[in-house]
């Protein structure tokens, strides 16, 4: 407790005076951290990650309601280059809300998208998905059905085509035919002068009977020639055929579909490599059997890149980028502090050049001292690199100076959104001011006074006939409310800021 609230007074030293945090050669102020919130522009900004209506169950028994609702229905956007905090109590979904983004989980209904590609979606229990998916089959075949016509007029040319080529086939055969009739007739005239010999055969002598026979042959010889240049023709003309179908309708086609194919896989796998996510524990998330080299390596390995000494120079070159040396490569997990643990991970995080990390709790099982040192290291690395950071915690006091925006769950639920400062000066959701009530002050006079706000949702809610859902009660705030909290939170916010001014 004592070095928790030296922590904090650290931090309210630090926020008053603009002094620069020097811990572990990083060079972050929190006047720096503020200014970054101020200048983000959420008008005009990019959003890189979009979670709609994101819904994680986990089945605990038989029945059809037997389900753990981890998360329920949480929509929310990150902007590309901020810093979004999901802060709850342990046990509300923050942690399966990040796996279910990387597909850790197999998401129960909604879908995720990343760069306006959708990179995960439900696959149980959507059923609004199909009914508006068959909704967009029949308005798909009711547009085929007025295009029939234009279709079928396409195919009749085609046919035309196709009989023209087959007509033009047939006059060559039967210029063939035509040919060997004319053999036929010439041969007449040679058979009845055969036959004359042989009526004469006793006349004539045995050269004159040679010499008619050698013609007759002669003759038999050309019509067999002609026999087969006509079955030559007729097969030179089907191979021709069928060639020249399968040119036209079937490579070309082919070849289409698995350049599509391949195309797809190509881009789904480049997409996904852009988002990773550094763990909560920095002990179990490292395999104890891998040199560090290979833990950071992996992603490498497994994206193709064969090259090892490129693997190499990346290595070293992430080990520095985290305030470690490249002699640690070749060491295991189990030689090095929980906080060099953790810098571990995010190299391994960050060697895969991604545009979104996940950062799942990564300074809770940290000391307080180490936590400054990590927080300020990813800050470095958020205007170095240009990351997006998704940053999941419980504990305020970090994500008040880190975080641009904030997002507070409880039970699977959103119940508020807002920037920090926005957050932290005017919270309306009950349990957000019970979450900043508990968050221990530097000063020990206020600390001595501070009072403690229990929220009880069954007390404070009535939702049995008006249900709650996500308003935006001021520019950019939005809580989780019904008609009747909505009117109160707005007076109540309007009241705070006339108060102030």
């Amino acid at each position: 407790m004592i070095l928790y609230k030296n922590f904090l007074l650290l931090l309210a030293k630090e926020d008053a005076a603009g002094t620069t945090n020097k811990i572990s050669g990083y060079s972050t102020s929190n006047e720096k951290v503020k200014e970054n919130n101020k200048s983000f522009d959420y008008e005009h900004g990019e959003v890189i990650l979009d979670v709609r209506h994101l819904k994680q169950f986990f089945r605990f028994g038989k029945g059809e309601y037997k389900y753990n609702k981890a998360v329920n229905n949480v929509s929310f956007q990150v902007y590309k280059g901020e810093v979004f905090g999901l802060v709850g109590e342990s046990g509300c979904g923050k942690t399966t809300t990040g796996r279910s983004i990387i597909k850790l989980y197999q998401i129960t209904s909604g879908d995720v998208w990343f760069k306006g590609v959708r990179i995960a979606a439900g696959t149980r229990w959507n059923e609004k998905e199909i009914k508006y998916t068959k909704l967009r089959l029949k308005e798909a075949l009711r547009k085929n059905k007025l295009n029939k016509n234009t279709e079928l007029s396409a195919l009749n040319l085609e046919y035309q085509d196709a009989f023209n080529e087959k007509f033009e086939i047939k006059k060559v055969h039967d210029e063939i035919e035509r040919k060997i009739s004319d053999v036929y007739e010439q041969k007449i005239p040679f058979v009845d002068k055969y036959d004359e010999i042989v009526n004469k055969y006793n006349i004539l002598d045995h050269e004159e009977i040679d010499k008619a026979t050698r013609i007759v042959n002669e003759q038999r010889k050309k019509i067999a020639l002609a026999k087969h240049d006509n079955k030559c023709c007729d097969k030179d003309i089907s191979q021709a055929e069928i060639k020249k179908v399968r040119e036209k309708y079937s490579d070309g086609k082919l070849t289409e579909e698995q350049f599509k194919e391949e195309m797809n896989k190509a881009k789904h796998a480049s997409i996904t490599s852009k988002i990773q996510m550094i763990f909560q524990d920095p002990i179990a998330s490292l395999n104890p059997r891998m040199t560090v080299r290979n833990i950071i390596a992996e992603g490498l390995v497994i994206k193709g890149i064969k090259d090892e000494a490129y693997i190499t120079s990346e290595v070293n070159r992430v080990l520095e980028l985290v305030g470690l040396l490249p002699e640690h490569a070749n060491r295991y997990p189990h030689e090095f502090s929980g906080g060099q643990r953790q810098r571990i991970g995010i190299a391994r995080a960050i060697v895969m050049n991604p545009e979104l990390i996940i950062a799942d709790e990564p300074v809770s099982a940290l000391d307080v001292s180490i936590q400054a040192q990590v927080i300020n290291l990813l800050n470095d690395l958020r205007n170095n690199l240009g990351l997006t950071i998704l940053f999941i915690a419980h504990n305020l006091s970090v994500v008040k100076y880190f975080c641009d925006r904030i997002a507070v769950m409880y039970f699977g639920n959103l119940v508020e959104l807002a920037t920090s400062e926005e957050l932290f000066a005017h919270p309306l959701h009950p349990y957000t001011k019970s979450l900043l009530s508990a968050v221990p002050h530097p000063d020990p006079n206020i600390e001595k006074n501070r009072q403690r706000i229990v929220y009880n949702a069954s007390a404070e809610h009535d939702y049995s006939i008006n249900k709650p859902t996500m308003r935006e009660i001021s520019k950019g705030h939005f809580v989780f409310c019904n008609d009747e909290e909505e009117k109160k939170y707005k007076a109540e916010l309007k009241k705070e800021v006339k108060n102030v001014k």
